[in-house]
């Protein structure tokens, strides 16, 4: 875990658009913005996202290209655990398919926000 002290300015960055990201598809839905509390755990939670994107990105092979790679890797951790949670949890809950399905674009856009920041920044490896 030494690689998330290593790479704290683009994981920080990441998480501060993350945040962004969700609070702007917040107003955009109409929904009421969170409490601080709410705003505190979705920090550590778009935190520990982006620390577990970085490593995925430091141990990416680099032979599809450095892009391509972070916004695969960003795409198969999205579809491979974030969409099955969501979709589990809003289902158990009966929720509409329209807020799965918003809930779940929400977390794509950030991933792929996320990848690309940390990208451009850069990430060093242990």
């Amino acid at each position: 875990m030494i690689y998330i002290l290593q790479n704290i300015v683009p994981i920080a960055t990441a998480m501060l658009a993350g945040l962004a990201i969700g609070i702007v598809w917040l107003r955009v839905s109409a929904i009421l913005l969170p409490g601080l509390q709410a705003l505190a755990l979705a920090a550590i939670a778009e935190f520990w996202l982006a620390s577990i994107l970085a490593g995925a990105l430091i141990l990416a092979p680099p032979e599809a290209g450095e892009w391509t790679m972070a916004l695969g890797s960003a795409f198969v951790i999205w579809i491979g655990f974030v969409l099955p949670v969501l979709a589990v949890t809003f289902m158990v809950y009966e929720m509409k398919t329209r807020a799965v399905l918003s809930a779940a674009l929400h977390w794509l856009v950030v991933m792929l926000v996320q990848a690309t920041i940390m990208q451009a920044i850069g990430l060093t490896g242990p």
